[in-house]
């Protein structure tokens, strides 16, 4: 890694998500003048989060699948039956 190209505030921080109880220690020049102690004994620098993956209702830590078929294939699929019921009564 280059030198002198982080700020001098770079450090490990803990993002900590006090509504599921749970953190990560994470380099960053993150704003704070709190500290606390974590698992592994140390105290360290600690920036408190609103919402995270941990305690997010909705947020499942997977990107969507994207369907390997088309938009149109998925249309002509899905509408195959109502064409041919549209052609049957003309």
């Amino acid at each position: 890694m280059k030198t002198g190209i982080h700020p001098d505030n770079y450090r490990m921080v803990l993002f900590y998500d006090s509504s599921a109880d749970t953190g990560w220690l994470i380099r960053s020049c993150a704003p704070t003048n709190q500290t606390r102690e974590w698992t592994d004994g140390n105290s360290y620098p600690v920036f408190y989060v609103d919402t995270s993956s941990a305690s997010h209702p909705a947020y499942t830590g997977k990107q969507r699948e994207h369907h390997k078929e088309g938009r149109a294939s998925q249309f002509n699929q899905r509408f195959a039956g109502m064409m041919s019921a549209i052609r049957k009564g003309k």
